[in-house]
C-alpha cells in the first residue's frame, strides 16, 4: 500500500517547478517594491519641475489669463468672449432675445442637460412677457393696473441706474429657480454650463446668472445587484450624485450628517462629496480623507473605483482597504460607527473608509436578523472563507505529502479513484481551478440569457466529462465545488477576488513543502494582515491589536442592549450609542 502511496509523490522535477513558480511572484513583489519606492522619490523630484515648465508655457498662460477677466456688462462683448470659448460644441446652444423691458439677454445651455420645461415655460416667460399686459386681459382694476404700472416704471428706472438692484430684483421676483448663483469670468462659467446649469447673460449686468436646471436622462431606484438580502431595505444607490445624497438623508434624518463637496478630475471634472457624522467621527481622520481627495489629480475618474485605488494606503497588497457598497443602510451604519463615506458623481457605488477585514465578510442582514441566527451566519461566512482560501490546499498537501493523516479507508478510495489520472495533484487542481475560474468569468460577461446555458455546459464538462476523460479524480471535483460555493457566500465580491487569487499561492506552497508549506503561507500572510492599515485603522483589528469590547461585533454578533458602545478602534468623539 506505501509503495502506493509513495508512487502518488510528486517527482523532484514537478517540486522544482513548484519551486520556481513559488519563488518568481516573490521576486517580482520585492523588485516592484524597489521600483516603486526609485520611482516615487524620482517623482517627487522631478515632477514639480515638469509641471511648472507645463504650466508656465506662453499659450497655457495667455489662456489662463482671458478665461479670469471679468465680465464687462457689455451684452454684446460679453457674449462674444463666451462664444469664442464654447460655441464650437455642436451640443452648446445660444437663445438670444429680447427682454419685457426692452434690455437684450441670453440663455446659455447644454443639449440634454437642462431642464426644458424649466428654462421654456418658467424662465424665458417671465421675462419675455409684460405682466402687465396679462393683467389687463385678467380684468383687473383700473385702479391696480397704475399702480402696478407706476411701480414697476420706478423699479425700471432705479434698475437703470444701479443693475445690482435689477439683478437682485430678477432673482427674487422673475426666476422660479431655486439654485442661482453667479460667474464672476469665463472660466467659473464654462465649468458650469457642462456641467449642466442654465446661463442667463443680460445687457448692463456685470455677472453672469447661473441657474440649477441641470437634470438628465436616469434610472429608477433598485435592489443592489451586488448585495442581495432576504429581509432590508429594497433601495440601492443609483448613478446620480444627487440622488445617492437625498436617500443618505432620507434614512439617516439627523443634522449632525454633513457633506462637503469636491471637484475630482483636472480635465473632466466630476463632483465627489464626502459624508460623515460631525459630533461623531474623528477630525484627524477626516483631515487625512480630505487631503487624499485634494491630492487627486487624473484627467478623469469614471467609477469611485479609481478614487478608491489613488486613496488607499498600500497598493501593493491584495487586500481591498477601501468598503465599496451600493446599499445606503451600509453606509449609514458606518457612518454612525465613525466612519467616514465618499460618493462619486455618476456611480452607484460609495466608499467607507478605513475598513477592517471583518466588515469585508459581514451582511447588513446580519443585524437585521436575531442575534443569534446572525451569529451562526456570521461564523458560518468565517469558515466559508476558509474553505475558499486553503481547500484546495489541504487537499494537495495530504495526498501529495501526508497521506498517512487521511483515515484508512479514505485514502483507499481516494487512491482508487485517482486510478488512471496522468497529472500529479497541482496540475489536477490547476486544471480544475482554472476552469472554474474562467466559467465563472465567461458567465459574468455574457448576456443575461447566455450566462445560464453557459453555466451548465461548464459543469458538465468540468465535472462529469473530465472524470470520464481521466483528467482529474472524482475526489478533487468535490474540493473545487466545495471551494466555489465557499467563495460565493463571501457577501463582498472584491474580497472573493482576493481569496480566489491568494488561494493559488496556498496551491503553490502547499505542492512545495506539503502542509508545512501551507503553515507557513498562513502564517506569512496573517503577518502582512497584521502590518497593513486602512487610514490609520489595523486591518484585522479587534484581532490583532487585541481589543475585547470590540469583540461584541466581530466573529459574534451580540444583542443590541450589549453594543452601547461604538468600536473603540475609531476614536470616536461620541462613543456611546445612547442606547
Amino acid at each position: 500500500m506505501w509503495k502506493t502511496i509513495v508512487s502518488y509523490i510528486p517527482d523532484w522535477l514537478v517540486f522544482v517547478q513548484a519551486l520556481v513558480i513559488l519563488i518568481v511572484p516573490i521576486i517580482i513583489y520585492f523588485t516592484s517594491k524597489w521600483l516603486q519606492s526609485a520611482l516615487g522619490t524620482r517623482t517627487s523630484e522631478g515632477t514639480p519641475t515638469e509641471n511648472k515648465s507645463e504650466e508656465n508655457t506662453p499659450e497655457n498662460g495667455k489662456a489662463e489669463a482671458e478665461d479670469n477677466i471679468p465680465f464687462t456688462g457689455k451684452y454684446v462683448t460679453d457674449l462674444a468672449s463666451i462664444k469664442k470659448r464654447i460655441a464650437q460644441n455642436c451640443d452648446v446652444h445660444f437663445r438670444e432675445f429680447t427682454m419685457a423691458t426692452g434690455k437684450k439677454a441670453a440663455i446659455i445651455y447644454v443639449e440634454g442637460l437642462y431642464d426644458k420645461d424649466l428654462i421654456e415655460i418658467q424662465v424665458m416667460k417671465s421675462l419675455m412677457i409684460d405682466e402687465t399686459e396679462e393683467t389687463e386681459e385678467t380684468g383687473e382694476t383700473k385702479e391696480k393696473k397704475e399702480m402696478k404700472e407706476t411701480k414697476e416704471k420706478k423699479e425700471t428706472e432705479k434698475s437703470s441706474e444701479d443693475t445690482k438692484i435689477t439683478k437682485t430684483y430678477l432673482t427674487n421676483k422673475m426666476l422660479p429657480v431655486s439654485q442661482i448663483s453667479e460667474a464672476l469670468n469665463l472660466q467659473e462659467l464654462v465649468s458650469d454650463i457642462l456641467m449642466g446649469s442654465t446661463a442667463l447673460l443680460m445687457d448692463g449686468i456685470a455677472e453672469v446668472l447661473l441657474l440649477g436646471t441641470a437634470t438628465g436622462k436616469k434610472r429608477s431606484i433598485e435592489e443592489p445587484l451586488s448585495e442581495g438580502l432576504l429581509r432590508g431595505p429594497r433601495v440601492g444607490f443609483t448613478e446620480i450624485l444627487s440622488d445617492n445624497t437625498a436617500l443618505l438623508r432620507r434614512h439617516g434624518k439627523n443634522e449632525s450628517l454633513e457633506m462637503i463637496k469636491f471637484q475630482v478630475g483636472s480635465r473632466a471634472k466630476k463632483d465627489l462629496v464626502v459624508a460623515y457624522m460631525k459630533d461623531i467621527v474623528n477630525s484627524d481622520l477626516l483631515e487625512e480623507i480630505k487631503r487624499r481627495i485634494e491630492a487627486i489629480n487624473m484627467d478623469y475618474l469614471p467609477e469611485s473605483g479609481y478614487v478608491e485605488q489613488l486613496i488607499e494606503d498600500n497598493t501593493l497588497s491584495p487586500f481591498q482597504q477601501v468598503q465599496n457598497t451600493e446599499r445606503p443602510d451600509r453606509v449609514i451604519n458606518s457612518l454612525l460607527e465613525g466612519r467616514v463615506a465618499i460618493l462619486l458623481d455618476g456611480s452607484p457605488f460609495a466608499l467607507i473608509v478605513p475598513v477592517t477585514f471583518s466588515m469585508l465578510l459581514q451582511s447588513p442582514e446580519d443585524y437585521y436578523e436575531r442575534w443569534i441566527p446572525g451569529t451562526l451566519l456570521r461564523m458560518l461566512r468565517f469558515l466559508a472563507t476558509f474553505f475558499a482560501l486553503f481547500a484546495p490546499a489541504l487537499y494537495i498537501s495530504f495526498i501529495s505529502y501526508h497521506p498517512g493523516l487521511i483515515p484508512t479507508k479514505l485514502v483507499m478510495s481516494i487512491i482508487e479513484a485517482r486510478q488512471g489520472v496522468p497529472f500529479p495533484s497541482l496540475i489536477e487542481a490547476l486544471i480544475m481551478e482554472t476552469s472554474i475560474e474562467i466559467l465563472r468569468e465567461a458567465g459574468v460577461r455574457l448576456p443575461k440569457p447566455i450566462g445560464p446555458a453557459m453555466g451548465i455546459v461548464g459543469g458538465l464538462i468540468i465535472g462529469d466529462a473530465a472524470v470520464n476523460a481521466g483528467l482529474v479524480s472524482p475526489f478533487l471535483v468535490i474540493v473545487v465545488a466545495v471551494t466555489a460555493i465557499s467563495s460565493f457566500a463571501i457577501p463582498t465580491y472584491s474580497a472573493g477576488i482576493t481569496l480566489r487569487l491568494l488561494r493559488f499561492l496556498a496551491m503553490f506552497c502547499a505542492a512545495v513543502l506539503g502542509a508545512y508549506g501551507t503553515i507557513l503561507f498562513f502564517l506569512l500572510l496573517f503577518s502582512h494582515l497584521v502590518k497593513l492599515k486602512s487610514f490609520g485603522v489595523p486591518y484585522i483589528s479587534p484581532a490583532a491589536p487585541y481589543r475585547l469590547d470590540d469583540w461584541k461585533d466581530f466573529i459574534f454578533r451580540l444583542p443590541f442592549k450589549v453594543m452601547k458602545r461604538r468600536p473603540l478602534m475609531m476614536k470616536t468623539k461620541d462613543s456611546d450609542r445612547k442606547k
